[in-house]
């Protein structure tokens, strides 16, 4: 097995950032009436801009498109695009069902054939890309791959997207869930894309991230469904896919709406993900002064003092001064976050050789988590 090193990161956020104030404009407003849970949740998440793939009311990229401009971020004329042996990409929004999202991005990028693989999920669906990616590398089955997280969630959060369920109610105000569990994605989630690539060498001049282990794990075994789309979810907990639908249902009652079960939500999503840091601190050996900086994707700031104490109590008091987020800036970007949040402290000149890194990733979907450790050499 050889080493394997993060070489570039590169990242693509779409055209002006959007205030708070600013967003109900571009997304719209259900049924002409301002949104109720939008100011609660912009309080709890501490989000203060975040990136749009839309401009006058119109698409100006493509999910894939995103990716693409990411990706090409990573060459120039040193390493051409021409040398890119593989492409693993995750994303939770892609535009079809068939072709794969990486096919698509593929397309986009024009470049010679390679290898391609589209993990499917939200959030950890990059981090499996770039485990794929990692895997690839260290066997010495490539030399060059990129991996990548993209998202155009904002196609989901139209107020259009709403409105044929919206025509069918006889009381708004008589319907939380509708206007709570339904509504309170539209104001967490935002476009953009970012992409690492990886080699079996590192950077001849200037900084590299090896990557010392990179671990996943599901907890879909013992938890039900937290967040869904294209879905409705039961009493019993369990989901009926549009498949099995009328397709009369699928605009009437909004079926492939991002939907999250935020009781559950609160339940688990810190404490299992604290679970299986405790696991790792065994497995690994790795202790608060293995770490110099916390790289934790947070959907919310809402999580981050229930994170810290869930942490101490594991033993993994990691300080403040350690943790290393860009939520408030650009939003929570779904699978692209992760990369994102390494692309800014890569960049940022504050790293220097021997810092290492831990980045987590939880995604609430049916509970699976990630942790990376890198070393910058």
């Amino acid at each position: 097995m050889r080493d394997v090193y993060i070489t570039r990161l590169s990242k693509y956020l779409p055209n002006e950032p959007v205030s708070n104030d600013e967003m109900e404009g571009v997304l719209g407003m259900v049924n002409g009436k301002p949104s109720r849970a939008r100011a609660l949740v912009l309080r709890n998440n501490g989000i203060k801009t975040r990136y749009y793939a839309i401009k006058g009311g119109k698409k100006t990229h493509s999910n894939a498109q995103l990716a693409a401009i990411a990706i090409k971020g990573l060459f120039d004329e040193r390493l051409p695009i021409s040398k890119l042996e593989l492409l693993a990409a995750g994303t939770t929004s892609p535009e079809q069902l068939l072709p794969s999202h990486a096919s698509m991005l593929h397309h986009e990028l024009n470049t010679g054939n390679i290898e391609i693989v589209s993990p499917t999920g939200s959030c950890c669906s990059s981090i499996q890309a770039l485990k794929y990616a990692y895997m690839a590398v260290a066997c010495g089955m490539v030399n060059v791959g990129a991996a990548c997280g993209s998202e155009r969630l904002s196609a989901w959060m139209m107020a259009s997207r709403f409105q044929p369920e919206a025509d069918n109610w006889n009381d708004i105000d008589k319907n939380p869930y509708l206007a709570f569990e339904k509504d309170f994605l539209r104001w967490m989630l935002s476009d953009g894309a970012a992409a690492a690539l990886l080699q079996d060498k590192p950077n001849a001049t200037g900084l590299s991230l090896k990557i010392e282990w990179l671990e996943i794990t599901s907890y879909a075994n013992e938890l039900e469904t937290c967040m869904y789309a294209g879905a409705e979810k039961n009493a019993d907990g369990s989901l009926t896919g549009w498949i099995d639908m009328d397709p009369g249902r699928w605009a009437s009652e909004s079926i492939f709406a991002l939907k999250q079960d935020t009781r559950l939500l609160g339940e688990h999503i810190i404490a299992k993900g604290g679970d299986f840091l405790a696991t790792l601190m065994v497995k690994r050996g790795i202790t608060t002064d293995d770490i110099d900086y916390y790289l934790p994707h947070m959907s919310s700031e809402y999580f981050k003092k229930e994170m810290m104490d869930y942490m101490k109590q594991i033993g993994m008091d990691i300080p403040a001064e350690k943790w290393f987020y860009n939520l408030t800036r650009v939003g929570n970007v779904g699978s692209a976050s992760p990369y994102l949040m390494l692309e800014e402290l890569f960049y940022s000149g504050k790293l220097k050789k021997g810092d290492r890194l831990l980045v987590m990733v939880p995604e609430s979907a049916r509970f699976t988590y990630a942790y990376l450790y890198l070393t910058v050499v």
